[in-house]
């Protein structure tokens, strides 16, 4: 599943070797206790709200359009209940302990040294045991109410987001980003579990497209900070390949996610759907185009442009997605 960089990313300068850090085993040097206020929102902004938001925005409508379509009703409200409180304490804990694997890296980046264990807020210790204990019970809970394969699926999510991304494909590809998707698609197919208890194609379909969707979203959030990545030594495409070929890729996943998107409709959904993924993702697809003519002419890429886009495309869609279960 590893990839290695050819051609133009292969001769590209490899970011700068990583410096060592010191990585307090304690909290805050100079030994003031902070607030509960401030411990708590700490605590909070380990599992980035952010980004648990954006993978519950799949989660729900991949329920209803699976209730729709096996069994032409809605989802039981303790399957929903249980899936949207499960799947934001998984998020949450993958992302906590991500945190606590990269408090080195997070120190030496500007967008990232204001997280709490960048910051020395919250003893790491304390970090990766809350990431660990919110896990377990959103596991749990997901095996207790929605069933054994829905479970599963979140602790591989888990698994695969801080050991084979985090640990592994992070620090040694450039394509760490492509084939790191694979969780951040993950809540889609539990979703589709949570209501049925098995997959079916429509499942793998959306899948795909949360799959495909993610590298133009997040190169072009690399692009912006790809200095702090070279800093920290992590080879993130943008950090070791000219922009034009981040530029490229962008426009080649941004066609593939297009027209993955209209598969839905010859699986069952309706003209509604299809109007919108057409409309929608043609224009995700032209804003990656104008992100590699700027980088064609030698202009600023305005990266964040693609990035804010690609957010708003993968809203309307699954929300379409969602309304469109409801005329199925």
């Amino acid at each position: 599943m590893n990839e290695h960089p050819t051609g133009a990313a292969a001769a590209a300068p490899k970011p700068a070797a990583r410096p060592s850090i010191h990585l307090p085993a304690d909290g805050p040097e100079d030994g003031e206790r902070p607030s509960l206020k401030a411990r708590v929102a700490g605590y909070v902004s380990l599992t980035k709200p952010r980004i648990v938001e954006l993978l519950l925005i799949t989660t729900v409508p991949a329920m209803l359009v699976a209730a729709r379509m096996e069994y032409q009703g809605l989802p039981s409200l303790a399957a929903v209940v249980a899936t949207i409180l499960g799947g934001a304490l998984a998020a949450g804990s993958a992302n906590a302990i991500n945190c606590y694997i990269d408090r080195d890296i997070d120190q030496l980046m500007r967008r990232t040294s204001r997280r709490p264990l960048a910051k020395q807020q919250i003893p790491p210790k304390n970090a990766l045991i809350f990431g660990l204990v919110i896990g377990a019970v959103a596991v749990a809970g997901m095996w207790a109410v929605v069933g054994p394969l829905a479970a599963a699926l979140t602790f591989g999510a888990i698994v695969y987001y801080d050991v084979v991304y985090t640990i592994w494909l992070k620090r040694t590809t450039p394509y760490n980003t492509v084939w790191g998707g694979a969780c951040g698609a993950a809540p889609v197919l539990i979703g589709w579990a949570a209501v049925t208890g098995h997959m079916s194609w429509m499942a793998w379909v959306l899948f795909a497209i949360v799959f495909l969707w993610q590298p133009p979203h997040f190169y072009a959030l690399a692009m912006k900070f790809k200095d702090d990545y070279a800093a920290a030594g992590i080879p993130m495409l943008p950090a070791v390949a000219p922009a034009r070929r981040v530029a490229i890729e962008s426009v080649v996943y941004g066609w593939l996610t297009l027209a993955v998107s209209v598969v839905p409709f010859w699986l069952g959904s309706t003209w509604l759907y299809l109007t919108v993924a057409v409309i929608t993702g043609g224009l995700f697809v032209l804003e990656a185009h104008k992100l590699l003519g700027r980088v064609n002419r030698g202009e600023d890429p305005k990266p964040m442009r693609l990035f804010h886009w690609s957010t708003s495309y993968l809203t309307l869609l699954f929300l379409a997605l969602a309304v469109d279960s409801f005329l199925i």
